[in-house]
């Protein structure tokens, strides 16, 4: 049986950006994680061992979001190629990355990216 997990909300204080006041000042960071997982053995289990572990998924993200970046396209890119290594029995997964209050000369929440992999 497939399913999917998903990590939403993870909050980062970052310091990715092509702007030297970005990477010296820092900024507010959201990052949503998802992807399919067999993990039908931790439906009749019960065990950590039988799925995917939120908070190992969780501090590779946070490894990567700790390593400055210019272009959130490059950080996905990162944080994608990170969960695929370490965690290779993982299906297709989506990482989303938005950095709130992008400095764009007007207002805008976020700005984000989205990758399928």
């Amino acid at each position: 049986m497939q399913g999917r997990i998903e990590l939403c909300g993870m909050r980062f204080r970052a310091y990715h950006g092509v702007l030297e006041e970005e990477r010296r000042c820092g900024g507010d960071f959201v990052v949503d994680f998802s992807c399919a997982y067999p993990f039908d053995q931790a439906l009749v289990t019960d065990d950590l061992s039988d799925t995917l572990d939120y908070s190992a998924v969780y501090a590779v993200i946070a490894r990567e979001m700790a390593v400055p970046s210019q272009l959130l396209e490059h950080l996905a890119g990162r944080i994608a190629a990170a969960l695929r290594s370490s965690f290779p029995e993982m299906g297709p997964a989506r990482i989303r990355v938005a950095k709130m209050n992008p400095p764009l000369g007007g207002e805008a929440d976020h700005s984000a990216v989205v990758l399928e992999f």
